[in-house]
């Protein structure tokens, strides 16, 4: 039976319409490193970023007792960092999902063994997810999961923290490697096929990165990050020159140049921004949210 021109013009204008959809990507940004970058709340209320990612949990694993650090944002230390929970559910309500990322460029932490692996999941999960605990550093909130930044210690156990945590259930895991393919520290725990998102760090690392108008190395390096077994893969990225050694990649050069290069993935997620104090000295996510 023919379909009658009219229903057909629908159908096909609603094939379009998701095709567009389906290639629209997110944006995630690293909050909590400067005091200086307003609220939680208040970057989830831009409307802007689909992740917000809580930087950083830097000491933890070998026995140490773990310890979140949010620069100017609270004191730890003195429990001053539980106010943070209101802000973490105001996120969510706004369909944002809030993870924890542990490590960072510079911290104290590495995983001794495999039962150091299983008792900092479990520290996790109590402290920070599902599980409870008798002082939760970020309040009653319920994050979303767990961000390995991991970029110093060792490249052991990393696989199997990422296993213990899944094994409580609904947890989403994500990763940031740096560019040079594998990464050398979580490259391992990325096979495992466990980690939902991963925003590759394009930045301070020349040999991959995009450079004034040169797209090759970058592509060359995409083409092998979307190749692990990770639902959706994203583009970490500079939000503003001074936020990277190098990498930075002006707004309409990422519309032009860079983009149409790596949506043309399936597992395209969208971009990474750190942080959200140098997206708010550039408004960089403003610029490109339509077209990501």
């Amino acid at each position: 039976m023919a379909i009658p021109s009219k229903l057909l013009g629908v159908f096909l204008i609603t094939l379009a319409v998701a095709g567009v959809l389906s290639e629209a990507g997110s944006i995630a940004v690293y909050w909590g490193q400067n005091g200086n970058e307003g609220s939680l709340a208040d970057a989830c209320a831009t409307g802007n970023y689909k992740f917000a990612l809580i930087a950083f949990l830097p000491t933890f694993g070998n026995g140490q007792t773990p310890m979140i650090n949010l620069a100017g944002h609270c004191d730890p230390y003195s429990n001053g960092c539980t106010g943070l929970s209101a802000d973490v559910k105001s996120c969510q309500r706004r369909g944002v999902k809030v993870l924890l990322s542990i490590g960072g460029g510079a911290g104290s932490y590495y995983l001794a063994s495999s039962q150091d692996a299983k008792q900092v999941a479990g520290y996790l999960w109590n402290n920070f997810l599902g599980g409870s605990a008798a002082s939760r550093p970020l309040g009653d909130a319920v994050l979303d999961g767990i961000d390995f930044d991991i970029e110093g210690g060792t490249n052991q156990h990393w696989n199997e923290l990422a296993r213990y945590l899944k094994g409580y259930g609904r947890v989403d895991l994500s990763a940031a490697p740096q560019c040079p393919y594998p990464d050398a520290w979580v490259g391992g725990a990325l096979d495992t096929g466990l980690f939902d998102y991963v925003w590759v760090q394009f930045y301070n690392n020349p040999p991959c990165q995009y450079s004034s108008g040169d797209t090759t190395n970058l592509a060359n390096a995409w083409e092998q990050w979307i190749s692990i077994p990770a639902k959706e893969v994203f583009l970490g990225l500079p939000a503003a020159p001074e936020a990277a050694g190098s990498g930075y990649i002006p707004p309409n050069d990422l519309i032009s140049k860079v983009l149409p290069i790596v949506k043309d993935s399936s597992k395209y997620g969208g971009i990474m921004l750190w942080s959200k104090y140098y997206d708010d000295l550039t408004g960089y996510s403003s610029k490109v949210k339509n077209h990501v």
